[in-house]
């Protein structure tokens, strides 16, 4: 039975991994840690984890946790990952890994020095309709891979303390959002890219609210990555490769469980496929298990984790702003 600690009382828990957790029979749910003690307790009681604390190294150092699942922003990521993987744990860390490539690097190295699990919640990799899309460029069945396009757009409004609104936290669209479609192209071409340019909007000093990126792979193949969380902006997750006999398009490759279509186009002729499937987060959960017991290579974390936050980071020096931290 491997037993899990949560770190943050957040919003994405019960989906993420509460729900899945209870439709399993080899994990459960030991703890939680939040600042706020009442809320603690609060999430505690909605969800019917046993203990709680208020401390967050206090969870990474109970003897009743086998797993932490690192559910705090961005800012919190690197020295608590680290503190959980030097008590022993395994780590499943959301997304985005780090708040730069220094501090990706330093979880990496605090895994490879402990021998400890280290994956980033990267749910949608471990879906197969994106598994699917990856097998058909990877087997070349529409020919060499040239052109790859990733969009992840969602309205985020402002409030006063909202991560995704605040630059010391890790905030910004291309962090929240924009991570997804570059691991996406990344993945895809199986290579890292240079930044050739990008290009972004910013409604308060640092925070993007809105990225373009081109981007160039070795080989030639070229991505563009788009992403928004401003004001009004509507809703879309899209993936595209195009290949020198055809080409293929996702709709919601981020949640398919959702809904989703695989468009194929092939040698004049058109072919839509669906995967039904659990959820991103079911598979992601079978997975870190499957890792942790010795049945699976991570798909995520170690040298792709630190190639994504490279990434992150030259389109954010390409488009004049800072990384984060």
């Amino acid at each position: 039975m491997i037993r899990i600690g949560i770190l943050g009382a957040a919003k994405i828990g019960p989906k993420a991994m509460i729900e899945p957790v209870s439709r399993r029979e080899d994990c459960t749910i030991t703890a939680v840690a939040a600042r706020d003690g009442e809320r603690a307790k609060a999430y505690a009681g909605q969800y019917g984890i046993p203990a709680t604390e208020t401390d967050y190294l206090a969870l990474v150092e109970r003897e009743d946790v086998d797993l932490v699942y690192n559910a705090l922003p961005p800012h919190r990521h690197a020295d608590l990952t680290i503190a959980a993987l030097e008590a022993g744990k395994a780590v499943l860390c959301e997304k985005p890994f780090a708040m730069n490539t220094p501090e990706a690097v330093n979880m990496v190295t605090a895994a490879h020095r402990t021998g400890q699990t280290l994956i980033e919640a990267f749910h949608y990799r471990f879906h197969p309709a994106f598994q699917l899309v990856l097998d058909i460029i990877r087997r070349e069945e529409l020919g060499a891979l040239h052109t790859l396009e990733g969009i992840f757009d969602v309205e985020i409004p402002y409030r006063e303390g909202e991560l995704r609104h605040t630059l010391e936290l890790g905030g910004g669209a291309l962090m929240d959002l924009g991570c997804y479609p570059v691991h996406m192209v990344r993945t895809l071409a199986g290579t890292e890219p240079r930044v050739l340019s990008a290009e972004a909007v910013c409604e308060r000093d640092g925070v993007d609210l809105s990225m373009k990126a081109q981007l160039g792979f070795p080989g030639g193949v070229q991505a563009k990555i788009q992403t928004s969380m401003a004001p009004g902006v509507t809703r879309q997750t899209f993936l595209r490769a195009e290949c020198a006999d055809g080409s293929i398009e996702m709709t919601n490759p981020v949640h398919p469980q959702l809904g989703h279509e695989i468009t194929i186009h092939h040698m004049g002729k058109t072919r839509v496929e669906s995967v039904p499937s659990s959820t991103t987060y079911d598979h992601q959960l079978g997975h870190v298990l499957n890792v942790m017991r010795g049945r699976a290579a991570p798909l995520t974390g170690g040298a792709d984790a630190v190639g994504n936050m490279s990434a992150i980071d030259s389109i954010y020096v390409a488009a004049g702003l800072n990384p984060r931290g």
